[in-house]
């Protein structure tokens, strides 16, 4: 994963010493990401319209696409 945004390159543990203030390894949110996707995609996945029930994500889209998911930065 491959970003300029510091926010990016701390959660994948490019930078800093997130993951070990957690107790667990560095990449652990990459390697996560790596296996299952992210929120988007599992929903999309599991309920939204790559699955049988098709269900539109409404208020759980991002909230620049007018529904009410917001993630702070990680610091």
């Amino acid at each position: 994963m491959q970003s300029a945004n510091p926010n990016i390159q701390r959660l994948v543990g490019i930078e800093g010493e997130f993951g070990e203030q957690l107790g667990v390894t560095k990449d652990w949110a990459a390697r996560a990401l790596r296996a299952v996707g992210n929120y988007g995609e599992i929903y999309e996945r599991n309920v939204g319209t790559q699955s049988r029930l098709s269900i539109p994500r409404g208020l759980n889209a991002l909230w620049t696409q007018g529904g009410i998911q917001y993630a702070p930065p990680v610091r």
